[in-house]
């Protein structure tokens, strides 16, 4: 099969969409990749900074939805593989709007779908070499039971787990949210391109991921910098709901390796075997934030206030990763506790990023860059 070199990653000026263009930039110079953005207040061009000026990447401002742009596109850079990351992902926002997120991760979905569809069934090659590769969530499978309250330890993870149930790749859907039913629809549609029309399809779900040029609406990185300027750290309900973590790094880590390596048609889930309750884990930064800044332990635990839960919070997620290990070899590099450290010493360390960010100067970095364009 030939290899497909010129990549379009879609929603790469995003938290991980930006780390997944850094990778496949620096880690392979023969490809050619094509980063697409509209620059929600999501996208961060300045995540980006240490490859902009590579020969083999280039910057394309625009919506996914933009049906006809995107048609174009495929024309212009020859594109042999899709990388699908452009999404709205915040819940608390799909639940205010969620028009924006059917549009965006529906609409935009099957834009791209066709507009590959349509290109690469016009080529003599066809779907040899293709590939379109679907990034989504773990939130499509809806929630799972709290049977263990305190955790227990388990062979299945280094950490402790909350129930005898996982996510596994075989999981119905059953979405809870306007943001995961967006998702889910998404994820339809990617499989039934490969059912009708024979389109050379992958379809990842992860869970929440952390690390680095996150944007600080989401819990993270908001509590850290939160902690830093001693403002409040609103917890939902008590703090009960349980999460599995993903550092990003492994995230981009497991992209390349299911994109090169990955089975046609193949869901794989892709988790980080870390299970913590809201509140262990908010406990956790404060301690390591303190740490980092000098403060007394425990200083900042005051800071923890409890707030009405979330609409349709799901109460428990936890992927089971072993299909992604035991056929592709992936597994998380980092444990969490070293992960979680490894994103304080950033975000305290990076504090301009973060202030640009919060501030909003950061949507000035396109401008600066490409306003000539």
């Amino acid at each position: 099969m030939k290899e497909n070199k010129n990549i379009l990653i879609t929603g790469g000026a995003g938290f991980i969409g930006s780390h997944v263009v850094s990778l496949f930039v620096n880690k392979y110079p023969d490809y050619h990749i094509i980063n697409l953005d509209k620059l929600t207040y999501a996208g961060n061009l300045a995540n980006l900074k240490d490859i902009e000026q590579a020969p083999n990447y280039s910057f394309v401002k625009a919506d996914i939805c933009d049906f006809p742009f995107i048609c174009s596109l495929f024309e212009k850079y020859s594109i042999d593989g899709v990388i699908h990351l452009a999404a709205e992902s915040h819940v608390d926002r799909s639940i205010k709007d969620p028009f924006t997120f059917a549009q965006t991760n529906v609409m935009g979905t099957l834009s791209l779908l066709q507009a590959a569809r349509l290109y690469w069934e016009s080529r003599e090659e066809k779907y040899d070499g293709k590939l379109f590769y679907h990034i989504s969530t773990d939130e499509v499978y809806g929630s799972l039971p709290l049977s263990n309250p305190e955790g227990i330890d388990c062979d299945f993870s280094a950490h402790k787990v909350y129930g005898p149930d996982f996510f596994s790749e075989t999981t119905s859907y059953s979405p809870h949210s306007p943001y995961s039913a967006a998702k889910a629809s998404s994820d339809h549609f990617v499989r039934s391109f490969h059912d009708t029309y024979g389109m050379p399809v992958i379809v990842t779900n992860c869970s929440n991921n952390y690390g680095p040029y996150q944007f600080p609406e989401k819990l993270i990185p908001l509590f850290i910098n939160n902690i830093r300027n001693r403002k409040s750290l609103p917890v939902y309900g008590k703090g009960e709901n349980v999460r599995d973590w993903l550092y990003v790094v492994d995230h981009a880590r497991a992209i390349d390796v299911i994109y090169h390596k990955g089975k046609i048609a193949e869901t794989y889930n892709i988790g980080g075997f870390n299970e913590w309750k809201n509140i262990d884990l908010i406990k956790i930064l404060i301690e390591v934030t303190d740490k980092v800044l000098g403060r007394p332990a425990g200083s900042d635990l005051d800071l923890i206030t409890f707030v009405k839960d979330r609409a349709g919070h799901d109460l428990r997620y936890a992927i089971d990763s072993r299909k992604l290990k035991n056929e592709l070899g992936w597994e998380p590099s980092l444990q969490f506790e070293e992960g979680i450290e490894e994103t304080v010493r950033w975000y305290l360390s990076n504090q301009p990023w973060l202030d640009n960010v919060t501030s909003g100067d950061y949507q000035n970095y396109y401008h600066t860059m490409y306003g000539k364009l």
